[in-house]
């Protein structure tokens, strides 16, 4: 009987030790695949739900998500349509903590792709950027820059540039 008794206590010491190594296991996958999440992949999980973006200068954006991608979020509100760089995103509420990986064609739309449609659709957008909001048609669309031409408002330059560094959100009128 005591050795039955020793077994059985060996059997239950060691299944409790298998258990919680897989539960540290499954924690610490969980705490890898989290570590490895980034924002964008949050918005997207967000895709057709309301969402609030602060950005860098401040600006308040809020609205539907319509469009994410690995550089970009375009969240609409109305009519209004607001093509966000991710990199001036400081805050953002309510994301839940699913997190889709990017599909291929996401992955390879930049926001770029996005601003010379809109500068094809001959679209009247407003640019805010570091140094200010400007109205205007997009012309050009090039890898670091765009070119915005003054929509008669007298607020700037014919046609002035703005780096994509700089540029913190693209709304339709």
């Amino acid at each position: 009987m005591r050795w039955e008794s020793l077994f059985d206590d060996l059997q239950s010491q060691f299944d409790a030790a298998v258990r919680a190594e897989e539960e540290d296991l499954v924690a610490e996958l969980a705490e890898a695949e989290a570590g490895g999440t980034r924002i964008g992949d949050r918005l997207r999980a967000q895709l057709g739900h309301d969402v609030s973006l602060r950005l860098r200068t401040g600006l308040d954006v809020r609205g539907t998500i319509l469009d994410a991608a690995p550089q970009w979020v375009l969240v609409g509100s109305g009519e209004r349509r607001t093509l966000v760089p991710l990199e001036a995103v400081h805050l953002a509420w309510p994301l839940g903590p699913v997190a889709p990986e990017a599909g291929q064609v996401e992955q390879r739309l930049r926001i770029t792709h996005v601003l010379r449609g809109l500068a094809r659709e001959g679209s009247r957008v407003r640019v805010t950027c570091d140094a200010g909001a400007y109205s205007g048609r997009l012309t050009r669309v090039g890898t670091d820059h765009l070119d915005l031409r003054d929509d008669g408002a007298g607020q700037a330059p014919d046609v002035i540039t703005v780096a994509l560094a700089s540029v913190v959100a693209v709304a339709t009128a």
